[in-house]
Order: structure tokens, then sequence, then C-alpha cells
């Protein structure tokens, strides 16, 4: 690759007042020196970094941006909601701004390669930028055809919005024993520490997948761009530290193609189809998984074939 083409694009400064709302929504939980926190905060912040990192990774990521399994409407419906009160915008473009990662990894035009962009600008300089702002439709087209995901796109706040009331109704009625303490620290507590430093922290943890897994660990394939397998990444964001092993086949519903790599949304989502809620989960071919590059894929597959046959 010559260096014409590891030209960086011209890349505007970020937006004033994006930086600003990023850094308060940072800044918020901190309020709860005022407030206190009880050990049910702490709870709802565990529970919901948990809950809300496996839509972002079975939802956003292993659903609508690469179709690795299959589900009803309505369900599809749940899972971008769901998705969505990680606040970190909308559905489609999500899906749209990652699929397009994956056309351009670690090249120019890739939205957030470390590699040519920096720390910095891969972890969150793209999101407080100006120049990702809009979803690209036609990239994302075959789940733009519907117009409740479109709608909700659009209202990308209103999952979140609704999920910090929740959290702050049922703070107000643990903490204080009424629903009508929301705006008292029996409320305001649990939305400060359960809501807002969970949500902080889900964004770095989704993140650090932009930036530190092209960069940090181990490359088991060879995909021709930075992408890594770090099994510690792999646990704090329910298997997507097996970044390696998803650039070279991306449309597997699991990350973690051998057994010892732990992926717990791969776990989950097959807990789902267990039940009916999704189906067709897409596995890895086995010529894939024990292949180093796709060359080298294509040989094991013929070989494989050949016993098949002969048996």
């Amino acid at each position: 690759m010559n260096q014409q083409v590891l030209a960086p694009e011209i890349r505007r400064k970020p937006i004033l007042k994006q930086e600003i709302a990023f850094a308060i929504v940072h800044l918020i939980p901190l309020a709860a020196v005022w407030t206190g926190a009880t050990l049910f905060d702490w709870i709802v912040c565990a529970f919901l970094y948990v809950f809300r990192m496996f839509w972002i990774t079975g939802g956003y990521h292993r659903y609508f941006a690469h179709k690795s399994y299959k589900t009803s409407r309505w369900f599809q419906f749940v899972i971008a909601f769901m998705a969505q009160t990680s606040a970190q915008k909308g559905v489609l473009w999500w899906a749209a701004h990652h699929r397009h990662h994956h056309r351009h990894s670690d090249t120019p035009q890739d939205p957030h390669s470390m590699k040519i962009y920096g720390f910095w600008y891969s972890h969150v300089g793209w999101i407080v930028g100006p120049d990702f702002k809009e979803t690209d439709y036609k990239v994302i087209g075959d789940y733009a055809k519907y117009p409740e995901l479109v709608w909700l796109n659009k209202h990308y706040l209103v999952p979140p919005v609704m999920l910090a009331v929740a959290v702050t109704a049922i703070g107000a009625y643990v903490n204080g024993g009424s629903v009508f303490l929301m705006f008292t620290s029996a409320g305001l507590s649990t939305l400060l520490i359960g809501f807002f430093l969970s949500t902080v922290i889900l964004y770095h943890g989704t993140f650090s997948i932009n930036s530190i897994m092209h960069k940090f660990g181990n490359q088991r394939y060879e995909t021709g761009d930075e992408s890594r397998n770090s099994v510690w990444l792999a646990l704090l964001t329910m298997g997507e530290g097996w970044h390696n092993n998803h650039h070279y086949y991306e449309t597997a519903s699991r990350q973690g193609f051998f057994w010892w790599e732990i992926d717990i949304t791969w776990y989950m989502l097959k807990a789902m189809s267990w039940v009916g809620l999704i189906h067709d989960l897409k596995g890895v071919p086995k010529h894939v998984k024990f292949s180093k590059n796709k060359g080298h894929a294509v040989e094991l597959r013929k070989e494989y074939e050949a016993v098949k046959k002969s048996a």
C-alpha cells in the first residue's frame, strides 16, 4: 500500500457545542457529590451498562450492521429501541457508519481509523465532528424501508430520555419510598449514577473497539487492516474484543470463533433463539475458522469438500 493511498482525508474540526454537550454528559455524574449514591444506584449503573452493551453489540452491530441473524418486524423494532437507550444516536445512523467502516477499514475513508487519524479522533473526534452527522440511507437501505425505524432514527433521543425518566422514578421509589420523590436526592441519585454514569462508561466501552482494538492485541487472521483480538476487551464489551475474528468474517453472529473465546453476546443471542425471538444465526464455517487468510480459506474449503466426497 503506497503513501498516496494512506494520505488522510481532510476532516473538519469538532463542533464546539457538540464538544460542550459531550463534556457535560461526562460531568453530570459528579453532581452525586450533593445527592449521595446508594447501593441501589450502583446496582442500576452496573445493570444498565451490561443491559445496554448487549443491545449495542447484539442489535446495532450484529443485527443491523451485519445481518448475522433474522427476527420478526416487531422484535426488530424492540432491538432498535433498546439499542438507542444507549444514547449513541439512531440505529440506521449507527449501522450505516459501521458498514462504511468495514468497507474502508484503516484506509483514509474509514470514519475512525486509529492508524490514519490517531487515537483521539478514532475514539471520539469523529463523533463530535461535523463530517459524519448525517445518515446515509443508501448504505442502510435494507432497513430504511421500515418507516418505524426511520422515525426512531430521526428521534433518537426518545429511548434514552424515556429510560432516564423510568430510572429516576424507580430510584425515587426504592430509595425514598415514593415515585413522587423523583426530583429529590432519592430519584436524582439514581439518575446521576444509574443512568448518566453508566452511559459515560458505555460510551468508552463501545468507542474502545473503534480505537484501541485497531492498535493493541493479537492478530489471528490476515485481514488487511489493524483489527486485533483482546480477551480483556472481549469481557468488557461482551464479546466485541474478538475484533480481528470479526473483521475476517463479519457476518457471523458470534465473534468468539472458538469455545474458549468468551462471547457473552453470542450466548444471549443463542438463548433468544431457543425461545423463538430470533432465528437463522449465522455461524463460522470450518474452512474460515482454521484458515489464515482468504486464499487459505479457499484451499481449506476444497480440501474439506474433497474429504467429504471421498468419505
